[in-house]
C-alpha cells in the first residue's frame, strides 16, 4: 500500500524532493507539499482505491506523512495496514 501511495505522491504531490528519499513518518507539508497538491493526492487516493473521505477526515492530520495516508486508507478500507 504505502508503494502505491509514494507513488501517487510522486506523480501528484508536487514535492520538491524525490519521494524515495522521504521517509514514512516524515511530514509532507514540511518537505514542501501545498494544500492544492494535498487535494489532487487525495483525489488520486480516491480514485486509486475506489474509496472515498468522509468531510472528518478532510484534514492535514490524514495527509501529513506516507504513515498517516497509509493509516487513512487503511481505515477507509477496513483491513490492516501493509507496509507495501
Amino acid at each position: 500500500m504505502r508503494e502505491k501511495i509514494r507513488d501517487l505522491l510522486a506523480k501528484h504531490g508536487g514535492l520538491p524532493v524525490a519521494v524515495d528519499q522521504i521517509a514514512d513518518e516524515a511530514d509532507l507539508y514540511a518537505a514542501g507539499m501545498s494544500s492544492f497538491a494535498s487535494v489532487q493526492i487525495m483525489l488520486a487516493i480516491e480514485e486509486a482505491f475506489d474509496i472515498e473521505f468522509p468531510d472528518n477526515l478532510l484534514n492535514r492530520k490524514s495527509f501529513q506523512s506516507i504513515a498517516a495516508i497509509g493509516r487513512t486508507v487503511a481505515g477507509l478500507l477496513g483491513t490492516a495496514e501493509a507496509a507495501e
